[in-house]
């Protein structure tokens, strides 16, 4: 019986009593003890099962549900605890679960707190930040998850964050919350602090792409965008800018994803342009493609089936999880850089269409491969059709090259900009 009322109390007098002694947004030392779990579960979200990944340097909790649900996260010292406010939860999980815990979670407790409310609280094995605390959407037969990812910190950097979020005049006990747990994430930076872009021109060496009827291959073109895109961003020292090349070089498109990958991009641009054959008719506009294992359309399909044979011509270590772990673990970093991937190509369509002519349905998807690093938030955009005078026109525009360069540069600038305020640590 003991062991059981770190997870359940009577509902009623106690929690209202909870309620007053502990007001949203507050908890005491011995937080567990006040978690209670009504004794009618009613119409309320479902917690079926739990997992905890990683060691000491990052861990990951990840909680299955049955419907999406709202969180607000913080920290508390003294000691160190993580902890998350959520709507009230029917918690469904195993005998024992939150009793031991791994790495950076030495165990957690869960309950209700309040009417209304619950609350799942981790007892932690040192100063720690709340890297990112989201929940995720039902995906691919998968259910929405919880997901709250731990990183290990010095002492220093934790009161720095707690001063920073509370001020001096708040004790130690007082909620440090977490500036964003909706899913906008920190971006990853480079060794000299800023984030990276890596641009990728199409193609390139014995593989021309498209080629115009006047002889413009596709390689040239998009290289020429991509280096100018390329100084643009390079202008303002924010971001550090990788080309996957720079020359007329044939790179293949594991190469392409793994230069992403190895240097920690914060965000993956490839740049194309289309044609389409004389007997297929005329088409013309930028349209801008994001990974999906279903194309959105025909044409979508055959671009992709089209990229995709061009190589034909020339965080948490996994290893020490649990297959159903790292399968579970996978598909949270595809679906997550699935929706900043999205995030960013709206972002971008909407800064292109004041400077560049979008083609009619200007958001599609695909199969690329070239778009499949999991955890590096990708899109392709296709310039325009060297099949159509227009486009072919102005995509050998200096003029129009600056403008779109232009729209292009200002939506990788606003999307990260929104990720590194969120990743940036208190001073």
């Amino acid at each position: 019986m003991a062991g059981r009322a770190n997870h359940f109390i009577l509902l009623g007098i106690a929690s209202l009593c909870a309620a007053a002694l502990f007001p949203p947004g507050t908890i005491s030392p011995a937080a567990g003890n006040e978690l209670v779990r009504p004794s009618v579960a009613g119409d309320f979200p479902v917690a079926s099962e739990v997992r905890l990944a990683g060691d000491l340097k990052q861990t990951r909790f990840i909680l299955d549900l049955d419907k999406k649900i709202d969180i607000h996260a913080f920290l508390l010292a003294d000691p160190y605890r993580a902890v998350i406010d959520i709507p009230q939860v029917s918690f469904r999980l195993a005998p024992g679960a939150g009793d031991t815990g791994r790495g950076l979670i030495k165990a957690f407790r869960y309950g209700l707190v309040m009417p209304g409310g619950s609350r799942i609280v981790f007892d932690l094995a040192g100063p720690a930040k709340i890297e990112k605390a989201y929940v995720l959407d039902a995906a691919n037969g998968q259910p929405p998850r919880l997901v709250v990812e731990l990183e290990a910190v010095d002492r220093a950097a934790f009161n720095r964050l707690l001063v920073a979020s509370n001020g001096p005049e708040r004790g130690t006990n007082s909620p440090a919350p977490v500036a964003d747990t909706t899913g906008s994430t920190g971006a990853v930076v480079s060794a000299d602090g800023r984030p990276v872009v890596v641009i990728d021109p199409g193609h390139g060496g014995i593989d021309n792409g498209t080629q115009a009827s006047t002889g413009e291959t596709e390689k040239d073109l998009v290289l020429a965008f991509a280096v100018a895109l390329r100084d643009r961003i390079e202008q303002d020292g924010k971001y550090q800018v990788i080309m996957t090349r720079t020359d007329d070089t044939f790179v293949p498109l594991a190469e392409r994803v793994r230069i992403a990958r190895s240097n920690g991009a914060a965000l993956f641009v490839s740049i194309h342009a289309d044609a389409l054959p004389r007997r297929e008719g005329d088409a013309r506009g930028a349209t801008i493609y994001t990974l999906s294992d279903k194309a959105s359309d025909a044409e979508a399909e055959r671009l992709a089936e089209t990229e995709n044979k061009a190589d034909a011509i020339g965080g948490v270590n996994l290893t020490e999880e649990p297959t159903d772990v790292a399968d579970i673990l996978i598909d949270l970093a595809q679906r997550e850089t699935r929706t900043f991937s999205n995030r960013f190509a709206r972002l971008l369509m909407n800064e292109m269409k004041t400077s560049a002519r979008m083609h009619k349905h200007p958001l599609k998807s695909a199969g690329f491969r070239v778009l499949k690093a999991p955890d590096v938030p990708s899109v392709l955009v296709e310039l325009g059709y060297v099949s159509n005078r227009a486009d072919l026109r102005q995509m050998l525009s200096d003029d129009w090259r600056s403008r779109t360069v232009r729209a292009v540069a200002k939506a990788i600038e606003t999307f990260l900009a929104k990720r590194v305020v969120s990743a940036s640590p208190a001073h």
